[in-house]
């Protein structure tokens, strides 16, 4: 089994077949499709994404988040004291350019706890059982239970008088997901914690100084919380990063470069950063600079997932010329800037442009590095 981390990856999510959309929809509130059959349906898409994957020539190989409606709210909704509920807001709920997002928000209930019988640990072993590469979960990042939770919703009260209080909780949290995955066979797993761009973006930063929160000391907390959630994982357990400024039906809710959080963001521990770069709201290249010298690796997101053009290579070849001014090219690789359905809805992309686009990864480093797994 070749062993992570590899110079071409990608994200985790992928489209939804019809079969799987159908199916969801015909099971939503109790609708004509069972149980069973929602999972039967995923089950074959997800082998048939796992055979493409592994057919491109990837080594890492996720579900695609098959079993999601969101990357994140799914997860968190099956954490103990964490709730996912839907509120009616008369339309007016937007964002992401104006699109109208579904209408649902987390809310903190009770004392927050990894519970043993998680579904995404079950998520997981099915792709173990079937690929004959490394199989991989990406999974929400601790700040995001924080960051996207009104302090209005935490009725736990020492949560709500003291963040302090709820990053300590979410670190034990995150701990025992770390071991129960690992347990599970895991030996890549991702957490995508995207806050960390987001608190690059002034908006974004005015947003939470009004709540009476410094974006400076919740970056600073933010990689407190990853550092010490991943920092007693076992010696042959890789951690990814993805970190994007927001991906719903190809729009985005932040921009920014990633100055302001650089430094937090390479303290963090973690083995490899997916770092969204596809457009100039991400910014420039120099950030890397602050890369520690060693073992980490940085994928840039040269390739967008958000629209089915197909990058140029010789582009591709010469932006990680550029990016080896700031970074040892052999501390690089190549995946798309962000997944291709960050939720159920998916961006604006075909399924033969994603695989294209999946292509296109291999292609890159083959010519960079010589090989994937180089």
């Amino acid at each position: 089994m070749p062993t992570p981390p590899f110079r071409a990856d990608h994200v985790g999510s992928l489209l939804r077949p019809k079969a799987v959309a159908e199916a969801r929809a015909g099971h939503v509130s109790g609708g004509p499709v069972s149980d069973a059959d929602l999972r039967a349906a995923e089950d074959a898409a997800i082998r048939d994404l796992i055979r493409m994957q592994e057919d491109v020539g990837l080594l890492a190989v996720t579900d695609g988040e098959q079993r999601r409606a969101f990357w994140h709210y799914d997860f968190m909704d099956m954490l103990d004291g964490l709730d996912i509920v839907r509120r009616d807001t008369g339309g007016s709920f937007k964002g992401f350019q104006g699109v109208a997002l579904p209408p649902v928000f987390p809310v903190i209930s009770g004392p927050l706890d990894f519970p043993d019988d998680h579904p995404m640990l079950d998520h997981f072993r099915f792709v173990a059982e079937n690929t004959k590469v490394v199989p991989k979960i990406s999974i929400p990042g601790p700040s995001c239970c924080h960051f996207r939770t009104a302090k209005e919703d935490i009725a736990v009260k020492e949560y709500s008088e003291d963040p302090q209080a709820m990053f300590d909780a979410l670190v034990l949290t995150y701990r025992k997901a770390v071991q129960a995955f690992y347990d599970a066979g895991c030996r890549y797993l991702q957490m995508d914690d995207i806050f960390f761009a987001y608190l690059c973006d002034p908006k974004h930063r005015a947003d939470k100084a009004s709540e009476g929160l410094d974006p400076d000391w919740l970056i600073d907390r933010y990689a407190w919380m990853m550092r010490e959630a991943i920092k007693d994982r076992p010696e042959d357990m890789v951690i990814g990063m993805h970190m994007c400024r927001g991906n719903f039906r190809s729009t985005h809710a932040a921009e920014g470069a990633y100055d302001m959080a650089a430094d937090a963001i390479f303290s963090t521990g973690v083995d490899i950063f997916f770092m969204e770069y596809d457009s100039d709201r991400a910014g420039g290249l120099e950030p890397l600079r602050l890369l520690p010298k060693g073992k980490q690796r940085v994928m840039p997101g040269f390739i967008t997932t958000k629209t089915g053009a197909l990058e140029d290579l010789d582009d591709l070849k010469a932006k990680f010329e550029e990016a080896s001014k700031y970074a040892d090219l052999d501390q690089l690789g190549i995946a798309p800037q962000c997944g291709f359905a960050s939720t159920e809805e998916g961006n604006a992309v075909t399924a033969d442009d994603q695989k294209r686009k999946l292509e296109l990864v291999v292609k890159t480093a083959e010519a960079v590095w010589g090989g994937v797994d180089a």
